[in-house]
């Protein structure tokens, strides 16, 4: 039996591996927004600049196609990993789960003495002085964190080195200054006093989860056939003593270790429920108990199918075959999306003026062309007119852009010949122009196409 139990016993808690992966997101989410691929940032959705960095390639607003696959992504793999893991996202990553982690584990519980990690129900008696005063402090030190948290959100943003830049002058960045504020305000008042009935009640991802659950989907579950089922199935009342269970064989102790010490207040034995965010807390207190008797815990992150009904979870099934191949299409078409980028921009309009006619019977039509480095070199741009010798191009000088400038440029363009012959109208003509670098013409090159208007014959002497 002593062998049993240790054997029960040194399993590493869920909670400690929590712990791991909280400190591993904590680093990813404040060292991303420093890491530069050719000076642009692995992921950035900058308002200020209307750029989207992402994995060191930066788009500008005319290339925000990248997004509806971005969002794609992200909801398709939220879905795909609650089929597979339940709400393992909500247990393991969530910003809020760690927050309250951070608040309610270790600065209330580990600095403070306020609670006890075995028991997340009971609350402190808030009236005692000394009670008051750590609480006091408590909130003082996660209003600090909450600045830290409220700047790394803007990160994503605001790139640091331009958020740092601000900061020198704080007066004239006041609309910035006070987002950081309000979004650290809300996670004062988030995790101190909402605490997880954001989880229940804000947030839409408990409302969804039961939808994308199935009998092979990992959850946090009550072996009921082990256990028994400690509700009375006439009253819905819980049972508190173990020999009024309906066998005597069930081997649920009825100390309730598992709902002491849920942070959501729930009773994993009542079975499913959507407040239930699966970090495994449950499971580490049954051990605990359990394995003290050198029994496994009743409590497990298993699926209904094998807990309840003895078959084998089955990983690859045809809600996770689809899953894995909706992902795979949103990745490829991302890949390929994001290698058609432009490493300049053209944008080209007519004037008001729709021609000019020389004393020479020349036509002239003027445009105005936009240019927008979008590269990450300075560049030096010039036009020519493909697939027609007759229209050329009068007035344009090769120019050096920096990246990421905008310049605009009259283009005038004119023809000696005499193209149409209509007397009734005047005549759009379809012309193609090619932008290109040149110092660098078969990598940086747009073709765009504008319309020559050509005037009607009796306009001209």
């Amino acid at each position: 039996m002593s062998q049993e139990k240790n054997e029960y016993l040194k399993k590493t808690p869920y909670r400690i591996k929590r712990y791991y992966a909280y400190v591993l997101a904590t680093i990813v989410a404040l060292v991303v927004p420093f890491i530069k691929i050719d000076g642009n940032h692995i992921f950035l959705l900058s308002f200020d600049k209307k750029q989207l960095h992402l994995l060191g390639v930066a788009f500008d607003m005319q290339e925000l196609y990248l997004m509806p696959f971005l969002l794609m992504l992200l909801f398709l793999g939220i879905f795909a990993a609650t089929s597979i893991g339940g709400r393992a996202w909500c247990g393991w990553a969530c910003p809020q789960t760690i927050f309250r982690v951070i608040y309610r584990d270790l600065i209330e519980t580990k600095l403070l003495g306020l609670r006890r990690i075995k028991n997340k129900q009971k609350e402190p008696n808030w009236k005692k002085a000394e009670n008051a005063s750590k609480r006091l402090l408590a909130i003082l030190i996660w209003s600090v964190l909450a600045l830290v948290a409220a700047a790394d959100f803007m990160w994503y943003f605001v790139p640091p080195e331009d958020f740092f830049a601000y900061l020198q002058n704080p007066m004239d960045h006041m609309f910035l200054i006070g987002f950081v504020l309000a979004i650290a305000a809300f996670l004062i008042y988030d995790v101190i006093f909402l605490k997880e009935d954001f989880c229940v009640y804000v947030c839409p991802y408990s409302r969804v989860q039961s939808v994308l659950y199935d009998n092979n989907t990992y959850q946090a579950i009550y072996s009921t056939n082990r256990g028994g089922n400690i509700y009375n199935d006439k009253n819905d009342k819980v049972i508190f003593k173990q020999k009024d269970l309906p066998d005597e064989k069930n081997e649920c102790t009825t100390c309730e270790a598992c709902v002491t010490v849920c942070p959501t207040h729930i009773d994993i034995r009542k079975g499913l429920q959507l407040e239930c965010i699966n970090c495994l807390e449950c499971v580490d207190a049954c051990t605990t108990v359990m394995g003290k008797l050198g029994k496994p815990s009743l409590v497990q992150w298993s699926s209904t199918n094998e807990i309840k009904h003895n078959k084998e979870t089955k990983v690859v099934r045809k809600s996770t075959i689809m899953y894995t191949v909706a992902l795979l299409v949103v990745v490829a078409l991302l890949f390929i999306m994001g290698g058609k980028k432009e490493h300049m921009l053209l944008n080209i309009n007519k004037t008001t003026e729709l021609y000019k006619i020389k004393e020479d019977n020349e036509v002239a039509n003027n445009f105005l062309f936009l240019f927008q480095n979008t590269d990450s070199k300075r560049h030096t741009y010039d036009l020519e007119v493909v697939g027609n010798d007759d229209i050329v191009i009068e007035r344009f000088k090769p120019f050096s852009l920096a990246p990421n400038k905008l310049r605009k440029k009259v283009v005038v363009l004119s023809t000696k010949k005499r193209l149409v012959t209509d007397n009734s109208k005047d005549t759009p003509i379809t012309i193609t122009i090619r932008a290109f670098a040149k110092d660098d013409p078969k990598k940086i090159s747009v073709i765009r196409e504008a319309v020559f208007i050509y005037p009607r014959a009796d306009k001209f002497k």
